[in-house]
């Protein structure tokens, strides 16, 4: 016997906008256009910053997509195949960027070092004009996905890596200062190191919680012995067992668990005050419970003692 919510609520953990799709398409234009603008300006200066820059901003364009296409997929409705339709797409998007940024480091690290061994002239003016209109052009596709940043790691990665680029390219321009004025051509590959260190740092926080949830992890933010204190501190549950919570998509949670009820089974409106419950104090969204009115270890899974 068990319940269960198919019912969608909000308390952060709601599906993304959908006008995010436009937020994505104006986020990779933009960043499209400045990508090719910064690549031919770095070419010409010699400036291994602004390629560096530049390479990690295509790497961006490459996320915005994946992050779109796992979104558009999450809104897929469920088939007989696929019964909670396609909202691990987000998931799979996520961590597809984490490997993006880590391998744009690796790129970035070996030329970098490459010419700290030689480093060439730079035209330092035309890095802080490029590397400025970088700030603007990064600052203002971040803020295309600042609503939706607290309640979905796909579309916060989208909104850290815009972030982050801002100051990287903000990176840039004091680079150039610096160059222009010590003359120092070594500032430049520094540089580029620095940008590599920022993309490592946020690619590998997101891939850590990425893989998290693909593979089942409890979310970030959800302790699993409170939630089975609640449930055990409900009227009539004498113990908790075989409970499970996990990532459904970046922004949907889920929960099973088997409550031992001795009295007998206590009804739908019980269920109902579960499912409540655990949607207003952990933000799960699919709650299934199983009760069980006699010994649990029949079900062949251990349980935990009574709390």
């Amino acid at each position: 016997m068990h319940g269960h919510d198919h019912r969608h609520h909000g308390h952060g953990h709601a599906h993304a906008p959908a006008d995010f799709g436009r937020a994505f398409g104006i986020g990779i234009l933009l960043n499209i256009a400045f990508v090719a603008v910064e690549a031919t300006y770095g070419f010409i200066a010699g400036s291994m910053a602004l390629l560096a820059d530049a390479g990690h901003n295509l790497s961006d364009v490459l996320g915005l997509a994946v992050a779109w296409i796992g979104a558009t997929l999450a809104k897929r409705p469920p088939s007989r195949r696929f019964t909670y339709g396609l909202r691990g797409s987000t998931i799979l998007a996520a961590l597809a960027n984490a490997l993006l940024l880590i391998a744009a480091t690796g790129a970035i690290v070996l030329e970098a070092v490459q010419r700290l061994a030689s480093p060439p002239a730079v035209a330092g003016g035309t890095v802080i004009a490029v590397a400025a209109v970088g700030v603007v052009i990064n600052l203002a596709t971040a803020m295309l996905f600042v609503r939706g940043r607290k309640g979905d790691i796909n579309i916060r990665g989208a909104y850290l890596h815009m972030a982050a680029d801002a100051a990287v390219s903000a990176g840039v321009v004091v680079a150039g200062l610096a160059i222009m004025w010590s003359g120092a051509r070594w500032i430049d590959p520094v540089t580029s190191l620095v940008i590599a260190a920022v993309i490592l740092w946020s690619g590998w926080g997101l891939m850590k919680e990425a893989l998290a949830m693909s593979v089942a992890a409890v979310p970030r933010g959800i302790d699993i012995d409170q939630v089975e204190h609640a449930l055990a501190a409900m009227d009539g549950v004498a113990a908790v067992h075989d409970l499970h919570v996990w990532s459904m998509s970046t922004t949907e949670t889920a929960m099973t668990a088997h409550l031992l009820v001795p009295a007998g089974h206590p009804g739908d409106l019980f269920l109902a005050r579960v499912q409540q419950a655990m949607r207003d104090r952990f933000g799960i969204d699919h709650a299934t419970v199983q009760i069980e009115v006699g010994d649990a270890d029949g079900c062949g899974i251990g349980r935990s003692a009574s709390v």
